[in-house]
C-alpha cells in the first residue's frame, strides 16, 4: 500500500495521558495530524493535550471498559476535527506478579477487560470512520503474545488475543483500502513498568531470568515514534526493541524450548513457589 501521509489526518489514542500513548500522540501531532487523547482522568488528559497543541489536540476522559464512553469519544473527535483516520488502542494495565492459582479472579478479570475488551471496544467504536476514510488501526500487543506468560497469565492472554485481533483486521480491512498494525513491545521505560517490575522484588527476579539483551529498556518516545512510523508505512507488525523480532520469527522453535527450560529449571521453580504463595495478598492493577 502507498505511504500513509499523516498531515491533515485525525487520530485518536487511548491511554494517552502519559507513557507510550502520550509519546504516540506527540509524534502524530509532529507529523501534522490532529489528535484526540483519551484517558481516565479529565485533568490529566486535558493537560497532556494542552502540552501538545491547543488547536489540534483534545483531551477526553473515557474508560475503555465503557462502550458508550468510547462511542462518545469517537463522536466528539469527528465533531471537532471533521472525521477520524487513525485509532491507536493503547490503553492497558497489568497486575502484581502471581501464578494463575494465586491470582485474584477479580484482578485477572479486570486486566482482561481493559487489555482485551477495551481494545475491542475502542476499535469497534472507531472502525466505521476509519473504514470510511481508508485509515489505519493500531492495536498494542506485547512480546507476551509469543513468550511464556508464567506469573502474568491474564496479561499474556490479553496480549495474545489482541495479536489475533490485529492480524485478522489487517486481512479484513484490505478490501476497504484500510489497514491495521499489531505493535509488540518488550520492556519500555514507563511508569507502569517501574511500578510492576522495579517495585516488586519477585517480579524483578523473574525479569533476571531473561537474557540480558532482552531486558534492555527503551524510552516511551522510541515506542511512540515506532508506532507512528509504522502507521506511515502501514506496516503489519511493529516490534520494539528490534532484537525481539528474531524471537517472534522463531517462536515455533524457541517457545517449546523455553517452556521446557522453565519447567525443569530449579531456580525458576523456586521463584514460582514464592510467587504461588501470594494467594490472598493484595494484587492491585497498575496502569
Amino acid at each position: 500500500m502507498a505511504r500513509f501521509q499523516l498531515a491533515g489526518k485525525v487520530a485518536l489514542v487511548t491511554g494517552a495521558a502519559r507513557g507510550i500513548g502520550l509519546a504516540t500522540a506527540r509524534a502524530l501531532s509532529a507529523r501534522g495530524a490532529s489528535v484526540t487523547l483519551v484517558d481516565l482522568e479529565q485533568a490529566a488528559v486535558a493537560a497532556a493535550a494542552a502540552g501538545i497543541d491547543h488547536a489540534r489536540a483534545a483531551g477526553i476522559a473515557a474508560d475503555v471498559t465503557d462502550r458508550g464512553a468510547m462511542q462518545h469519544a469517537v463522536a466528539a473527535t469527528v465533531e471537532r476535527f471533521g472525521g477520524l483516520d487513525v485509532v491507536v488502542a493503547n490503553a492497558g494495565i497489568t497486575a502484581r506478579v502471581a501464578t494463575f492459582r494465586a491470582a485474584s479472579p477479580e484482578t485477572s478479570a479486570r486486566v482482561l477487560d481493559v487489555n482485551l475488551m477495551g481494545v475491542w471496544r475502542t476499535v469497534d467504536a472507531a472502525l466505521p470512520e476509519v473504514v470510511r476514510r481508508q485509515g489505519h488501526v493500531v492495536v498494542i500487543s506485547s512480546i507476551y503474545a509469543f513468550i511464556n506468560g508464567v506469573g502474568a497469565v491474564p496479561y499474556a492472554m490479553s496480549k495474545a488475543a489482541v495479536e489475533q485481533l490485529g492480524r485478522a483486521l489487517r486481512v479484513e480491512l484490505a478490501q476497504h483500502g484500510a489497514s491495521a498494525s499489531v505493535a509488540y513491545f518488550g520492556f519500555i521505560d514507563t511508569e507502569m513498568v517501574h511500578r510492576a517490575l522495579d517495585q516488586d522484588p519477585l517480579a524483578d527476579q523473574m525479569l533476571q531470568t531473561f537474557p540480558a539483551p532482552l531486558r534492555k529498556r527503551i524510552p516511551a518516545q522510541a515506542a511512540g515514534e515506532a508506532i507512528v512510523s509504522g502507521i506511515e508505512r502501514r506496516q503489519p507488525r511493529i516490534i520494539r526493541p528490534r532484537r525481539w523480532a528474531a524471537v517472534s520469527l522463531l517462536r515455533g522453535i524457541l517457545g517449546p524450548l523455553s517452556d521446557l527450560q522453565l519447567e525443569r529449571d530449579e531456580r525458576s521453580q523456586r521463584l514460582l513457589q514464592a510467587i504461588d504463595a501470594r494467594a490472598g495478598e493484595d494484587q492491585p492493577t497498575t496502569a
